[in-house]
This record gives C-alpha cells, sequence and structure tokens, in this order.
C-alpha cells in the first residue's frame, strides 16, 4: 500500500514538475523531471530511477533520455513480448506481418524494408540464439545485427 501511495505522489509531483537536472543520470525520473534545478527535483528524479530501474533499458536502447541512437522503443519490447512466435516464424521465412509490424516500430523505411526481412532471415539463428530468451536480447540482438548492415545501420 505504500508502494502505491510512494507511486501516486511521484505522479502527482511530477504532473506539476517538468524535469530535473541531468547529473542524477537517465532513466523515468529524469525525463519527469528534466529542466529543474535544486536538491528536491534531483531526489526525487533518482529516486524514480531507482525504484523502476529502468537504466539498463535505456542506456541499452538509447531511450528514457539516454545517451545512445537507439529506434527500439517500449511499444517494439511490448510488440516482441506479446507475439514471440509469430514473429520469430515471419523472420525465419524473411516475410510476414508481425516483421513487417516490427520494422514500422523500428522506423525501418519502405524502401528498406525488404532487405531489412532479407537480413532478418539471414541472421535468425543469431538473433533468436539459445540465449536470447527475452523481448530486451532477441531486440538487442536484432540491433547488432542491423550495426553491421551498411543499409540498417542508420536504423539503430
Amino acid at each position: 500500500m505504500l508502494k502505491k501511495m510512494l507511486f501516486a505522489a511521484v505522479l502527482a509531483a511530477g504532473s506539476t514538475a517538468a524535469f530535473a537536472d541531468r547529473d542524477v543520470g537517465c532513466g523515468i525520473g529524469s525525463q519527469v523531471w528534466a529542466g529543474q534545478s535544486g536538491k528536491i527535483p534531483k531526489i526525487l528524479a533518482g529516486t524514480t530511477n531507482g525504484i523502476f530501474a529502468n537504466q539498463l533499458f535505456g542506456i541499452t536502447f538509447g531511450t528514457l533520455g539516454c545517451s545512445g541512437t537507439g529506434t527500439v522503443t517500449a511499444q517494439a519490447v511490448t510488440f516482441t513480448n506479446e507475439n514471440a512466435e509469430a514473429l520469430a516464424r515471419d523472420m525465419a521465412v524473411g516475410q510476414g506481418e508481425s516483421l513487417n509490424v516490427l520494422a514500422e516500430l523500428l522506423n525501418i523505411k519502405s524502401e528498406d524494408k525488404a532487405h531489412f526481412f532479407a537480413v532478418s532471415k539471414q541472421n535468425f539463428s543469431e538473433i533468436y540464439a539459445d540465449e536470447n530468451q527475452d523481448a530486451l536480447k532477441i531486440l538487442a540482438s536484432l540491433q547488432s545485427v542491423m550495426s553491421k548492415d551498411e543499409v540498417l545501420k542508420a536504423y539503430v
């Protein structure tokens, strides 16, 4: 119950405050309190970052104010997680609705989609390696493959 009240207080305070200094690191707290200075916003931003433990995700995919140019969003992670079997099947054959949706979520331009599909198929065993058991690891592996490709590295 206390956690729920703390979460509600953080959300309520976040709706009136814009943002905290960048010296508390990246994460959801830094996004909620970016632009504000002082001890209170820093403490709130640092605490929120710690509570949600989201800095690893932000650093890995360049989201939540973490440096990097990664294009993977929470939507892509959620989609990959919820459509794991269909996406794996589509990636194995190099085409399909799930793979097309993922390409859209990764902002792959229509002229590069066929190449994205082909590269995904060619590197399927690397992307879906045994150690890649969750959406984050699959997408990180996909981004690694994309970063090695001359056309697709622009999307990483």
